[in-house]
């Protein structure tokens, strides 16, 4: 559910005029295919007639039951509406109506801030790689729209790919059609015998992550759209995302450590080589 507070949601029904069970100039059908194209979101289904059906009561119910992503991003949709038709109108923006638009579009950025998966910047496009790019590119839209639930699969096929070119990197030996835990067990075996983990502990929760990457591989062949399958439920997802994410941002710290000290190894060699004997 959103954390909308009661100034909040006073400022934004002034602002959609919802004091009389109306939203701004929407009709049943209009309102609801705008909610339905913006969300996903069945609006005259059972679940958004708690507080009654008038149109009003149910973007109500809507702030009340859905995650701050979507409401902030219902928001923002709406607050757009508004604007595209007070210029179609060539209507004038009064001082208090800017003033008060300002104030609910606050609302939405803030709302639209509380992004499901903390880390998702870990997932990014590579310049030279285009099938990586695009790849990351699709999974980062997913969570856009708040459905991590739709890219498990692809998920999966980048975590592969980002382990594999590690591994690719550091010369470890891999073949072709190895699992992602088995290619992923190899470069944690690669950093723990190379001394770039410093506690025991760390250590033993990179081991132990090779067993969750392993229930992953059950996840993206009987849990996701990699085949046939019933889908993995919301909130499961957005675990698996976070957990995932989390992990990847790890070990691009582990990598930028291992490239630091690669490259002061490569200055002192320089310095050595520049001696005067």
């Amino acid at each position: 559910m959103s954390d909308l507070n009661r100034r909040e949601k006073l400022k934004l029904e002034k602002f959609f005029e919802m004091g009389g069970g109306y939203v701004l100039d929407f009709s049943n059908r209009t309102l609801s295919d705008f909610v339905f194209e913006t969300l996903n979101l069945e609006f005259y289904s059972d679940s958004y007639a708690d507080f009654g059906d008038s149109k009003a009561n149910r973007i109500r119910a809507i702030w009340q039951k859905e995650s701050n992503y979507k409401v902030g991003k219902l928001i923002s949709e709406m607050l757009d509406y508004w604007k595209d038709k007070k210029a179609m109108s060539y209507g004038e923006i009064t001082q208090p109506e800017q003033n008060l638009f300002d104030e609910c579009q606050k609302i939405a950025q803030r709302l639209l801030a509380d992004t499901v998966v903390e880390e998702i910047d870990v997932i990014r496009e590579v310049p030279d790689d285009k099938d990586f790019s695009l790849l990351a590119k699709t999974i980062r839209e997913s969570i856009d729209k708040n459905e991590p639930e739709a890219a498990l699969d692809r998920l999966h096929t980048y975590v592969m790919k980002f382990i594999r070119q590690l591994c690719e990197n550091h010369n470890i030996e891999i073949k072709k059609d190895e699992s992602l835990n088995a290619l992923f067990g190899k470069y944690v075996k690669f950093v723990v015998a190379k001394d770039k983990i410093e506690s025991k502990m760390t250590e033993r929760i990179l081991k132990y992550s090779i067993h969750v990457i392993e229930a992953f591989n059950d996840i993206r062949n009987n849990k996701s759209f990699a085949h046939d399958n019933p889908i993995l439920n919301y909130s499961e997802s957005v675990l698996i995302f976070n957990n995932v994410t989390n992990s990847i941002k790890f070990i691009e710290s582990v990598e930028k450590t291992l490239e630091q000290k690669n490259k002061r190894k490569e200055t002192e060699l320089a310095d050595w080589e520049d001696l005067p004997f």
